[in-house]
């Protein structure tokens, strides 16, 4: 059996994406839910370099995924800093907890 590096980084956005999927039914955590919304979002730039290199199009797959890094490090700036917020105010990262509250 012949395995390309296509079919390699493929199975390696399946995995990252199964991963993440995983961990975001399973953990409870916020700061435990914005890492693992990382991983997806890895999965997804994998996904648009590969489809820009099977496109014949590397350099709007590489942009592409540069813009996500972009955008992705500022939803996760955002996201941790919500979860200090709600440490501080309620004492608990726990998403079970948190949801119960009123106020």
């Amino acid at each position: 059996m012949n395995i390309s590096p296509l079919n390699i980084v493929l199975f390696t956005v399946v995995g990252l994406l199964g991963v993440g999927l995983y961990g975001l039914l399973i953990t409870r955590n916020l700061i435990k839910i914005v890492l693992v919304l990382q991983i997806l979002v890895k999965s997804a730039i994998l996904a648009l370099v590969l489809a820009g290199k099977v496109g014949g199009n590397l350099g709007l797959g590489q942009s592409l995924a540069v813009t996500v890094i972009v955008a992705d490090t500022v939803v996760a700036v955002v996201g941790l800093a919500l979860a200090v917020q709600v440490r501080r105010r309620f004492g608990t990262l726990d998403v079970l907890q948190i949801s119960t509250l009123r106020g």
